[in-house]
């Protein structure tokens, strides 16, 4: 099935249009270097104007970033204009590390974790949630519809049900497929940039310098039962200031866990520094823990993207191979983002 008539499956009707595979977008190398020396800055874009603009990690992002700025044009405020974005990607069954066709459990279960936050701080979240394809929107429901900020497991399906969510099979054919091939060998580490991809986490700025993030993902291949990342942990996966920026994380959950990792980057913001030094600070500090505990890190890969009020956007990564999308103006950017380490 083309993506454009995938699309309009989805409801979408005239948005579907505006969202076509194309030839790739030219990337931008006055805003970045693939491979360039570890550490190296990236020039700032300290001339654009703020909103409507919007960002998120990976190349399938070109396709979310472009469908939530196109209607953030049209008014829509920067949280409508995330979650329509990463439900794109949730409902796509050829994305398999988000949503339907997520990659299973060793158990063959498809589990999905999910956190949405706007610029006053209002917060939602899901983990471990079965059956449910679009968990961001459960995410947001938790956040408007009931006095907690996180459902996991059961209690997020029972409540998807209550609030009518479709329940349905997340697992498809090539997934299990790929489970089944796994079971042969059980063999579980964590896979950098596989397929170029996993975690999808989007940033959007609104005409009106509203922000909103949401993250949302099936986590790692063949975790345990149960296993929760960084995704759908306010903080970890996802941290959004109102009055200062945004930042959200891809790759291995455990290590942006152990560091607070995009409240870090957030942080590090509001004490003056740029979204590109502060996605950078938060690297290397993750890089520092593994230095100090002695851990290997050849197969690990994290990635920060940021945005701050002005509209600056910077990207940074432990290992070369981390993409994410720019979109804003007319058009949507594919930038590489800049390393730590060289392999």
């Amino acid at each position: 099935m083309k993506r454009s008539d995938f699309l309009k499956t989805l409801g979408l009707g005239a948005l579907g249009s505006l969202i076509t595979t194309g030839a790739a977008v030219a990337r931008n190398q006055q805003l970045v270097a693939r491979g360039s020396a570890a550490g190296a800055q990236q020039p700032e874009a300290s001339s654009r104007a703020p909103g409507p603009m919007s960002i998120g990690t990976w190349p399938f992002a070109e396709h979310t970033t472009r469908a939530a700025l196109e209607v953030m044009k049209k008014g829509a405020n920067a949280l409508d204009a995330v979650e329509l974005g990463v439900k794109i990607c949730e409902a796509d069954p050829r994305e398999r590390s988000v949503g339907l066709g997520g990659r299973p459990d060793r158990d063959g279960r498809v589990t999905l974790d999910a956190c949405i936050m706007d610029h006053l701080g209002n917060i939602g979240s899901v983990a471990a949630c079965e059956q449910v394809v679009h968990v961001s929107s459960l995410a947001r429901a938790v956040m408007e519809r009931t006095p907690h900020v996180m459902l996991v497991g059961d209690g997020a399906t029972q409540f998807a049900r209550e609030q009518g969510f479709p329940m349905q099979n997340l697992l498809v054919a090539e997934s299990e497929a790929e489970w089944k091939k796994w079971l042969e060998k059980s063999e579980y580490k964590p896979i950098p940039n596989i397929e170029n991809h996993d975690t999808i986490g989007q940033l959007t700025l609104d005409a009106h310098g509203r922000l909103a993030g949401c993250c949302t993902t099936s986590g790692m291949a063949f975790k345990m039962h149960g296993r929760v990342g960084d995704s759908p942990i306010i903080g970890a996966g996802l941290y959004v200031d109102g009055e200062v920026g945004a930042a959200t994380a891809t790759g291995h959950g455990e290590e942006v866990i152990r560091t607070v990792g995009s409240f870090r980057v957030v942080v590090a913001m509001k004490a003056g520094k740029s979204p590109q030094q502060a996605c950078e600070d938060a690297v290397r500090e993750i890089h520092k823990l593994f230095v100090r505990r002695g851990k290997p890190w050849a197969d690990t890969q994290i990635g920060f993207i940021a945005m701050d009020v002005q509209g600056r956007v910077g990207g940074f990564a432990l290992r070369p191979g981390f993409s994410f999308a720019l979109a804003q103006g007319d058009g949507v950017e594919i930038l590489e983002a800049n390393s730590l380490l060289n392999a």
